[in-house]
């Protein structure tokens, strides 16, 4: 395999957000617990759904569409210093792909009504997964730089109540 091959995805539905603008988007979804959106399944889809409700919370795994461009260096929200896009959740990665945990409230056809909600307005879904806290739910870990970031700090920059520098955050 030479690296170089193309993959593509297709959308199984979008989301409905409050947010048109990624500059009015929580960082992420732990500041944006109060807000509201549906994901829209294609009708296709929703037998996809069987069973779903029985989850609290719900993977959003989706396209960054509005991410025109790539960087491998990125200034995160919670410093003021670039690291790796690997070791960042900043949306200039080589293949632009977002993942959310939202709470799922309700769930009707082949909507689902979620709180948590950081994605803009016609965000592309890819995919769906239960969040499982028997999987998933991982209590002893290493946080790299963000060990250095107070919580205080992190709450006020991921609810965007400061600017950084050019006055805007990343």
């Amino acid at each position: 395999m030479s690296g170089q091959e193309a993959i593509a995805y297709t959308p199984i539905g979008y989301m409905r957000s409050p947010y048109t603008e990624s500059r009015q988007t929580p960082l992420q979804p732990i500041y944006a617990e109060a807000i509201t959106g549906r994901v829209e399944l294609k009708p296709e889809f929703a037998e996809g759904l069987r069973s779903i409700e029985g989850w609290s919370h719900i993977y959003l795994i989706y396209d960054l569409h509005r991410v025109a461009t790539r960087r491998l260096l990125a200034t995160p929200f919670l410093q003021d210093r670039p690291h790796g896009i690997f070791a960042t959740r900043a949306p200039w990665r080589p293949n632009p792909i977002g993942l959310s945990i939202v709470r799922l409230l309700e769930v009707e056809g082949n909507l689902l009504r979620v709180a948590g909600v950081d994605l803009l307005d016609g965000t592309p879904i890819l995919d769906i997964k239960p969040y499982s806290a028997r999987f998933d739910c991982i209590l002893d870990t290493r946080n790299g730089w963000q060990d250095e970031v107070d919580e205080e700090t992190a709450q006020r920059r991921g609810r965007r109540l400061e600017q950084g520098e050019g006055g805007e955050l990343q």
